[in-house]
């Protein structure tokens, strides 16, 4: 069997597994916490009992995926040149908050409109990001610290410009404060057309199934391609793994570190705007908040590539999809967090044991191997 195929399955099974025992060591705490396990998971399958209730059930699920599915392909970046940036969270929501504030202040055509709003959205998330990489590479400071701090400011920052400068104008008995209302310009069209397609109801809620999923799709295959077959990409992989030798074979270690922050904060600062030009249309003080910390979780276990961190993303949303589902079934919905906690230790842990066992196995057929071409050769008259 070839050693790529060999380490693809092993991989496979060692999700499969992790996952497995995440549900067995889920239902001693649901069973600790007075519930039925067979009722909570029975919930997790639950998308309501009305056609309408069903297809509001896919949409929010689908509409989670997106967001956790770019802070997840945020984080893999930084990943990837062995860079933990923990900085999303407060980046997401920086870019996001000055994102709906510039698209607020004019009207144009919707391609011109929601191009700006993404475009403004990726510089502030990139520039925010540049922060932390200037101080590492000038003066040494390690990019967790830096990007931790930088989280409380980001997020003080935003509490401040949404109450503040970029205020709009509160509706009578409103207790949230918003930035003001976008054009109907700069909302993305939805995708409830595809539910016509199933002979499905179209949902209602949260907007329906929000376009930007098609955004994301596309920037999940430019990353691919970036960072999996561009010079740009080997560069990167090679100054994360030894910056020396990246070094003595032509690579700036420093420009890669601020190049692959810049791009990992380039794309965090497109986290936010599924919720604003899907749904909300402003950015307001009840922000959805977490979701570059779970962008790390997710990119943990979606070993920092596209595809996987996709079927991640998934997971993730439909495990948070369930949590009103839980309640109605009487399990508390803690459970939902404690099982994406052990999936993503599970799942790290099996990745360390099946890269372990694949070495072995790649060594063993490798000596194996030499001791062939050793052998001597039988020389007859």
């Amino acid at each position: 069997m070839p050693a790529g195929l060999n380490r693809a399955l092993l991989t496979v099974a060692g999700v499969v597994i992790a996952i497995v025992l995440a549900i067995a060591i889920s239902s001693v705490a649901i069973t600790a916490a007075g519930a039925s396990p067979l009722d909570a998971f029975a919930a997790f399958f639950d998308f309501g009992d009305s056609e309408r209730a069903q297809s509001n059930g896919i949409a929010a699920f689908l509409n989670r995926a997106v967001p956790l599915f770019i802070a997840g392909l945020a984080v893999s970046v930084g990943f990837r040149m062995n860079l933990f940036n923990i900085g999303v969270e407060g980046q997401y929501r920086l870019a996001a908050i000055v994102a709906a504030y510039v698209g607020s202040t004019f009207t144009a055509p919707a391609p011109i409109q929601i191009a700006v709003i993404i475009i403004v959205a990726a510089a502030t998330g990139g520039l925010y990001a540049l922060i932390p990489a200037v101080m590492k590479v000038t003066r040494g400071v390690n990019e967790v610290i830096a990007t931790i701090m930088l989280n409380y400011i980001a997020l003080s920052l935003t509490a401040y410009l949404v109450r503040g400068p970029f205020a709009g104008e509160r509706a009578a008995g409103q207790l949230t404060t918003t930035t003001p209302k976008l054009p109907e310009s700069a909302m993305f069209p939805n995708l409830n057309f595809i539910f016509d397609w199933f002979g499905l109801v179209a949902p209602t809620r949260g907007g329906g199934l929000q376009g930007f999923l098609l955004v994301a799709i596309v920037l999940g295959v430019i990353v691919w391609i970036v960072l999996e077959r561009t010079r740009f990409g080997f560069d990167v992989k090679a100054s994360g793994l030894n910056g020396p030798a990246a070094l003595a074979s032509g690579v700036n270690p420093k420009k890669m570190i601020i190049a692959a922050m810049v791009m990992s904060g380039g794309i965090a600062g497109l986290i936010g705007l599924p919720e604003i030009l899907g749904d909300k249309g402003a950015f307001n003080s009840n922000f959805t908040a977490g979701l570059g910390f779970l962008g790390i979780a997710v990119a943990l276990l979606g070993r920092n590539k596209p595809v996987g961190i996709a079927f991640a993303a998934l997971l993730f949303a439909f495990l948070d999809r369930a949590q009103g589902s839980l309640q109605f079934a009487g399990v508390p919905s803690s459970v939902v967090t404690i099982i994406q906690a052990v999936i993503v230790l599970l799942v790290v842990i099996a990745n360390e044991v099946t890269n372990r066992l694949a070495l072995r196995i790649e060594e063993r057929r490798a000596a194996q191997q030499l001791g062939r071409d050793n052998d001597p050769v039988e020389v007859t008259a």
